[in-house]
C-alpha cells in the first residue's frame, strides 16, 4: 500500500511540473496582443504556413501583400465583408452565438450558404497566431486571443488588420494586394461587385476568387450581393 501511494504521488508530482513547463511555455510565447495598436505584424501564422507549404513543394514562397491603411479600403469592401463573415461585428464582443444560430437560420430558410460562424475577431486571432485545426486547445487560444484582441484594440482597428491579413487568393493577402492582383485598382476604388467578389473568397481562398470558375463561388457572390443592398445601415459604422 505504501508503494502505491509513493507512486501515487511521484505521478501527480510529474503532472504538476508538466503543467507548470507547459503554462511557462505558453506564457513566454504568448502574443504581445497590445502592440497591434499601434504597429503592423511583421507576418502572420497563415501566410509562413502557405510559405512553408510552398517551399515543401519546390515553389517559390513570396507571396503578394501589401499595408492598406483603414480610410484607404473602399467602404463596399468593408460591407461586403461584413454581410459575409460577420454582420454583427460592431455589436458584439469578439463572440457571437446568436449571430451563429441566426446565420444558419437564414441560410437554411433562404437555402443559401450560411454566413461565417466565426467573429472577425475569432478569425483574425486565427490568422495571426494560430492554425486552422479545430483541436480543442487550438480553440481554446483562440478564445483567449479574442477577448484580448477586443480589450485592447477599437473596432475599426481589428476591421483594419483583418482586412490586411486575410488571404484572398493563393497568396495573396490583404485588401491592397488583392484589389490589384485581381482588378488592377487601389482598394479604395473597389466598387460593389467587386468588393463582393473578394469577400466571397474568404471561406476558400485557394479556390474562389475572382475569376475562378467554380459555380458555388458564384453564387455565393450573388448572395453577397443580395445581402449587402439590405444593409446599407452598416456604412454609418465606417
Amino acid at each position: 500500500m505504501r508503494r502505491r501511494r509513493g507512486w501515487a504521488g511521484r505521478v501527480v508530482a510529474l503532472v504538476l511540473v508538466a503543467a507548470a513547463i507547459w503554462i511557462g511555455v505558453e506564457i513566454w510565447r504568448w502574443p504581445a496582443v497590445g502592440r497591434l495598436a499601434t504597429e503592423r505584424p511583421a507576418t502572420t501564422a497563415f501566410i509562413e504556413r502557405y510559405r512553408a507549404r510552398q517551399r515543401a513543394t519546390g515553389r517559390p514562397d513570396r507571396v503578394a501583400w501589401a499595408w492598406t491603411p483603414y480610410p484607404a479600403i473602399s467602404p463596399a469592401l468593408k460591407r461586403a465583408v461584413l454581410v459575409a463573415e460577420d454582420i454583427g461585428f460592431f455589436s458584439h464582443k469578439g463572440f457571437a452565438l446568436a449571430e451563429m444560430q441566426d446565420a444558419l437560420e437564414d441560410a437554411l430558410r433562404a437555402r443559401e450558404l450560411p454566413r461565417g460562424a466565426s467573429t472577425i475577431t475569432q478569425q483574425l486571432a486565427k490568422n495571426l497566431w494560430l492554425s486552422p485545426s479545430r483541436n480543442p486547445l487550438r480553440k481554446a487560444r483562440e478564445a483567449l486571443l479574442t477577448w484580448q484582441l477586443e480589450r485592447v484594440l477599437s473596432k475599426r482597428r481589428i476591421l483594419e488588420l483583418y482586412l490586411n491579413v486575410v488571404e484572398f487568393g493563393p497568396g495573396v493577402y490583404g485588401a491592397g494586394a488583392a484589389s490589384q492582383r485581381y482588378f488592377g485598382k487601389a482598394a479604395a476604388d473597389l466598387d460593389e461587385s467587386e468588393a463582393a467578389q473578394l469577400a466571397g473568397a474568404l471561406p476558400n481562398p485557394a479556390a474562389w476568387h475572382p475569376g475562378a470558375a467554380s459555380a458555388a463561388y458564384r453564387r455565393h457572390v450573388v448572395t453577397i450581393e443580395r445581402r449587402m443592398s439590405r444593409a446599407a445601415f452598416l456604412l454609418k459604422q465606417f
